[in-house]
Order: C-alpha cells, then structure tokens, then sequence
C-alpha cells in the first residue's frame, strides 16, 4: 500500500491507496506546532482503526505547502515507517511541464492536481481549489500547466468581516433563504456564499475565454460541494484529487531510499 500525504496551511489530507483504489482516507488540522511523535501518534492510531500497520505500506509520497511541516512529516515517516517519503516538487518528473515564468513559485499542490485531472478527465480544464485560498488553475489539452489565479479564501474572508468589524457576528457557511438577506445572519451569509459563487462563475467564464468552449471544470477542496451546490458551472467534484496526483507522482518517479541523518528534533 502506498501513503499519501497533502500538508496545506489549514488541513492536511492524508490516504492509503491498494493499487488504485484509494481505500481510507482522513482529514486533520494542520497545525504548524506539532513534533514528528505527535503526527505518528496520530497516523498510527488511523492505522490500528482500519486494522494496519506500518508493515503494510510500501512507499510514502508527499506534498507540502508548508515547508517547516515537509521535514517534521518527513522525520515522522522516517521513524514510524522506516521510509523516506518521495517530496513532490517543481521539477519532479510528472509528465507535464509548468508554462510559467518562475516554476519554483508553482505550489506542489496545485503540481500534482493539474497532473491528476490530466489523466482523470483530460483537458483544456479549469481546476478550482476551495482551500485556504481559492485557486484557479488551468491546465491545456496535452496536460500542460498554464498558470492561474489565487484569491483569498472564504473562510478568510469570513475571518476578516469577523474581525474587522464591530458588530458582525461569525457565522456558518450555509445557504440563507434567499440571497436578500433578512436579517445580518442571513446577509452575512448571502453575501459570502453567493458572492464567492458569482466570482467562480466568473472566473471560469473567463478561463473559457482563453481555453475555449469545451474547457472542463473540476472543483476541490472542503468547501467545493457547497459552492457547487449552488452553481452549475462546475462539472464534477473531486475532494480527493491531490490524492490521486500523489499515487501518479509515486507511479513514475523513482523511489527514495531510507537515509539515516541526525534527529534535529530530540533534545
């Protein structure tokens, strides 16, 4: 079995694959302040609720947005796995390349997503990523990556509404009633919901503009169900699809071997 890990700023996403079947797969809080015993802990103790160990996985790979995390996590497989996880770069073999002026600034993530509905559904597609930040990614009909757009995300923008003013209250990302809302709750709601379906919407008209007609939309993240709820410009929804990109990148990359280096987390 094959471990896959996406670290992102907000959640960390994390599967098991048999072959090509992603069989379990959980979501957890990423959080910046954790050692490499406490993430094992954690992993670990997913393994024993599906009835695994550590004997059973054949190789990790891993992608991270945030680099402190990439070698705590990389310390972790290494003792808890005994494993050197394969870390999913910008010049990792993938097949496609990055039509971009600087493919150092591209995100593993969006890497390997690009390179997962390549082989999922083809292209010309518009990739739109509902995570910490909403990201647009297009990617052309052989596969290639052509860049872009990053927006805030919603929760960041619920976050500042929340905190920069004085009498707004937080509130849950749910659809209001109507999208003229009755009361603050409500309007809050409308505005964060509806509002972010009418940039998507835009967003991808505009993608289609440049990529053409038959441009596919594939839609991720947490929160990709329920902006697509709400809109039918997106296509088919894919939560697990930096998971996918990973178990490719482990297909057609050579494996890492374990290395033994100093513990730079023990006291």
């Amino acid at each position: 079995m094959i471990l896959t890990i996406d670290v992102g700023n907000t959640n960390t996403l994390i599967g098991l694959y048999d072959g090509k079947m992603l069989r379990h797969h959980w979501r957890i809080k990423t959080d910046r302040n954790r050692m490499p015993d406490e993430y094992g802990m954690m992993v670990l103790g997913f393994f024993r609720h599906v009835n695994l160990s550590p004997a059973d996985i054949d190789g990790i790979c891993m992608a991270s947005v945030v680099p402190p995390l990439a070698k705590i996590y990389t310390r972790m497989c290494e003792r808890y796995f005994e494993k050197t996880p394969l870390l999913v770069t910008h010049d990792i073999h993938t097949g496609i390349s990055l039509r971009v002026d600087n493919p150092a600034g591209v995100g593993a993530d969006r890497i390997i997503d690009a390179l997962a509905v390549h082989h999922l559904y083809g292209g010309p597609a518009c990739i739109v990523d509902f995570g910490t930040a909403t990201t647009f990614d297009a990617i052309a009909a052989n596969g290639d990556y052509l860049g872009g757009a990053i927006t805030p995300g919603i929760n960041i923008a619920a976050d500042a509404l929340f905190q920069r003013t004085a009498k707004l209250p937080r509130v849950e990302l749910l659809a209001p009633p109507s999208v003229i809302g009755k009361n603050t709750i409500h309007a809050i709601q409308s505005g964060l919901l509806f509002g972010y379906v009418g940039m998507v919407e835009g967003m991808v008209a505009r993608f289609r503009q440049e990529l053409g007609a038959e441009m596919k939309v594939i839609a991720t993240g947490g929160l990709a169900r329920a902006i697509a709820a709400e809109t039918d410009v997106i296509q088919y929804i894919n939560p697990w699809l930096t998971l996918e990109g990973l178990r490719r990148v482990w297909e057609i990359n050579p494996h890492p071997k374990r290395v033994s280096n100093h513990d730079e987390f023990e006291e």
